[in-house]
């Protein structure tokens, strides 16, 4: 039987797949398999991702974050005329549609002009412009809470959903 190198000598000769029971730890063999399995992944060429996903591979993105704001934004118009139809033509209801499609598509354009800037600085000025964007989302709904009284819930909250899955429509179109 072949030893293991990642355990002491005395472990090792354990017969496969035996548990153990030292310093309240619970041990188990590697099986063989484990221990032959390199990590290699090798990336596809781009004649192999042809290949495989077709001529439009080569294709760069056409959705940019400036259009996902865009199909934000006309979503929230959107919502906000179906809340006009179903809430009885209510002004309050309309405007609480709007400012929940707002709370999702500010802070997303001011991230999307953020990203422009940056341009692809590092992974950290990201990952700062997204803790941004979700601290501002979070303070919009807190305004909005305290400033605009008469604000009716479920149709803001709907059209922030529907906002935030403009990323979808987004990519559709």
């Amino acid at each position: 039987m072949r030893k293991s190198p990642d355990l002491p000598p005395s472990r090792a000769a354990a017969p496969r797949g035996a548990l153990e029971r030292s310093d309240d730890r619970t041990l188990s063999q590697r099986d063989d398999w484990d221990l032959d399995q390199e990590n290699t992944i090798t990336p596809l060429t781009r004649d192999e991702a042809r290949k495989l996903f077709g001529p439009k591979v080569d294709r760069p993105s056409r959705v940019t974050p400036l259009r996902v704001v865009a199909a934000q934004i006309a979503l929230s118009v959107l919502v906000a005329l179906v809340v006009w139809l179903f809430f009885g033509q209510s002004l309050h209801a309309v405007l609480s549609a709007l400012l929940g499609g707002a709370a999702c598509w500010v802070p997303g354009g001011l991230f999307a002009l953020y990203l422009k800037r940056a341009g692809s600085r590092s992974r950290m000025a990201l990952v700062a412009g997204e803790a941004l964007k979700t601290g501002m989302t979070l303070a919009l709904f807190v305004v909005i809470g305290e400033t605009y009284h008469e604000v009716h819930w479920l149709p803001m909250l709907a059209a922030y959903a529907v906002g935030l899955k403009a990323y979808w429509v987004a990519l559709a179109f």
